[in-house]
């Protein structure tokens, strides 16, 4: 299997955490970061980490595929409606503040559903919500003042 640019991270921080702990010498640590940004599959990377002890351990029976250290961590999926109120909350702007309240409305809908659910995307959600606010308020600051020089005026 090719190794990717984490899998290669993963082995160097293998390797800094062996050299840490005084089991490599700096001239072999050298050495196998080389190697490790060098490697183009996981057991190259597998056989760099093979002695150290957050490396992979050898397996008595079947070979495993791809050692553990190797895994990618997988992340919750991202809630809908959050990156619908984030993509509202920019459109604030070009639109002139229209999609402001849509991007309240659906940021609040994913917060209480990222709540319940454990999904991704709080982030996307208040960026949405913060948007919508400001310019919510900032409509009704010009209403206010136009109201208020119109009232004025005569």
């Amino acid at each position: 299997m090719r190794a990717s640019h984490a899998d290669r991270e993963r082995a160097v921080d293998v390797l800094r955490a062996g050299y840490g702990e005084g089991r490599l010498e700096k001239v072999e640590f050298d050495k196998r970061v080389e190697r490790a940004y060098a490697a183009r599959t996981v057991g190259e990377l597998a056989l760099l980490v093979a002695d150290l002890p957050q490396g992979p351990t050898p397996q008595q029976g079947a070979a495993v595929a791809v050692p553990g250290t190797f895994l990618a961590v997988s992340r919750p999926r991202t809630n809908g409606k959050a990156v619908g109120a984030a993509a509202l909350g920019l459109l604030c702007l070009p639109t002139m503040g229209l999609t402001g309240i849509p991007a309240v409305i659906l940021g609040h809908t994913a917060r209480s559903e990222i709540q319940h659910t454990g999904e991704g995307g709080e982030g996307l959600a208040m960026t949405g919500l913060v948007l919508g606010w400001l310019s919510t308020a900032g409509w009704a600051l010009v209403l206010t003042l136009l109201l208020v020089v119109g009232i004025a005026a005569g």
